[in-house]
């Protein structure tokens, strides 16, 4: 199972992105919160909502794509 980062940052459209660890777009280590291993991105994500109470969440375009919501 992939860990799975949450990107600290908000990008300019208000939502964090949820990255697979070997992402290339993984953030900065700076801006990362580990969120655990998990099988799927969408059970990542839910970890995100509850635990950091943040509600603009999305998986990202090139690795957690499944989660991506654009």
């Amino acid at each position: 199972m992939p860990n799975f980062y949450l990107n600290s940052q908000a990008q300019a459209n208000g939502d964090h992105e949820v990255h697979k660890e070997n992402c290339t777009f993984l953030p900065l280590i700076k801006n990362r919160i580990l969120l655990g291993d998990f099988n799927f991105c969408s059970d990542a994500i839910t970890v995100a909502k509850q635990k950091y109470q943040i509600s603009k969440l999305t998986g990202c375009y090139f690795c957690a794509k499944g989660c991506h919501s654009r």
